[in-house]
């Protein structure tokens, strides 16, 4: 009779108090999967308040060190968050003893990583993260078991629901960034502070831990260039629904023949690719591979039972025996990257202008493009209530131009719009977003 793996639980919030339901609730199949019964013995929180769930007959460690260091625990299970203590010392104490760890916790393992998956291959224990990125839906393991033989050349997606939830109402009901961002908060889809979410470094921190296993690279957060969404208008995505597009917030990690080209920003996608069906807070992820068509996985991203589920799901690789390095790669095989500057990015771009209504100001615009080889795919001038462009140097309202790009870098491009703002032919400053192709 195989003895039950005993699974001790730090962190009681809304994912944890889930898992001790999902494991009591799926006991059998549990055991009928992985050929041995899984029982949570203890638990630690910071609190001892009353929770929607069954504690009875578990033992209460006074804090997550010590559970960490019970050697009643094969399996410890961190659901705390935070990039540091006490999370840090609790795994690397665990994992140090020989235990098996599984976390959710992106941060950590953006900034720690590398650290723990030494400690875990040093003494024999699992570290597994399958809820740290893209909660529910199986990304970790699908880029290091289920295409452990496929090159990879592309991995990007959609990794966070609350900046989706934000663009998907702005594109479909017309609203402004701030009124979709206020529902998202009064929803609980956004937190009170929604930085770290709409300037885009909760995307970087999920996609650090993916580059790291598509392209065996270190994880390197400062690695990735990042830009939120907070920038984005309402006219924006009416012009992309006209030319075919929808606005995402992508993170993307690419191999180029520079490297490992790292990026978190607005993007334009065809309509007709799988991403640009995402809607909401739905979260997904497109692998493209040497000699596949492209694999995309959509889920839930967040939430406590899409959590849980893949917290339990790495609990049961720990049941049977699993021990899989954690980064798809001993520590010592990850290479280093450096940020890749996104001057040398290659792609087309959406460029939005507020052009004066004067006689010579396309032509202006043509020509500075024109002399950084820009080559245009498409243009779209507007005039409000259809009015007719200025036939003299009279005032009247800049009038918006909408320019889509062939393929060029982005240097060039900011090189153009330089000479553009110093032409003094437009008012403000130019919107631009990058364009990601199928």
């Amino acid at each position: 009779m195989v003895a039950p793996l005993r699974v001790g639980i730090a962190g009681l919030g809304t994912v944890g108090a889930e898992v001790v339901r999902l494991i009591e609730q799926q006991g059998r199949v549990l055991t009928e999967r992985t050929g041995r019964s899984v029982q949570v013995v203890a638990v630690t929180a910071r609190s001892k308040k009353k929770r929607a769930v069954d504690l009875s007959g578990i033992k209460w460690a006074k804090d997550p060190l010590a559970l960490a260091a019970d050697p009643e625990v094969d399996c410890f299970v961190e659901l705390m968050g935070g990039a540091g203590d006490p999370a840090l010392s609790a795994i690397d104490t665990a994992l140090k003893a020989g235990k098996s760890v599984v976390t959710a916790n992106k941060a950590l393992i953006a900034k720690h990583g590398l650290k723990l998956a030494k400690a875990a291959e040093k003494h024999g224990g699992a570290l597994n993260f399958e809820a740290a990125v893209g909660a529910a839906i199986p990304v970790i393991k699908t880029l290091r078991e289920g295409l452990a033989g496929t090159g990879i050349s592309r991995v990007y997606g959609i990794l966070n629901g609350t900046c989706n939830y934000i663009l998907t109402r702005m594109e479909q009901e017309g609203l402004s960034f701030d009124e979709c961002l206020k529902d998202a908060q009064r929803l609980g889809y956004a937190e009170a502070d929604p930085s770290f979410d709409i300037h885009g470094h909760d995307t970087a921190q999920k996609l650090a831990i993916l580059a790291s296993l598509a392209f065996g690279t270190q994880v390197a957060e400062k690695s990735i260039y990042v830009e939120g969404i907070s920038s984005i208008a309402p006219e924006d995505l009416k012009a992309a629904a006209e030319l075919g597009y929808r606005v995402k917030l992508l993170g993307v990690a690419m191999r180029t023949a520079k490297g490992i080209e790292q990026r978190v920003h607005p993007t334009m996608v065809p309509k007709s690719s799988s991403i640009a069906q995402v809607m909401g807070v739905t979260n997904a992820v497109t692998i493209d591979g040497e000699g596949i068509p492209p694999i995309t996985l959509v889920g839930p991203g967040a939430g406590g039972a899409a959590t849980a589920s893949a917290v339990v799901a790495d609990i049961a690789d720990v049941a049977r025996g699993i021990r899989a390095a954690p980064f798809g790669r001993p520590v010592d095989k990850l290479q280093a990257t450096e940020k890749a500057p996104m001057e040398r990015h290659e792609g087309g771009y959406y460029i939005r202008l507020m052009a004066r209504d004067h006689a010579g100001t396309a032509a202006t615009i043509a020509t500075r493009l024109a002399e950084q080889k820009i080559s245009i795919e498409s243009i779209v001038q507007r005039h409000p209530n259809g009015s007719e462009p200025a036939k003299t140097t009279g005032k009247s309202a800049p009038v918006p131009v909408i320019l889509i790009t062939y393929a060029t870098h982005e240097d060039a491009v900011h090189r153009a719009l330089q000479a553009v703002q110093r032409d003094k032919v437009i008012s403000g400053k130019p919107q631009v977003i990058r364009i990601e192709k199928n």
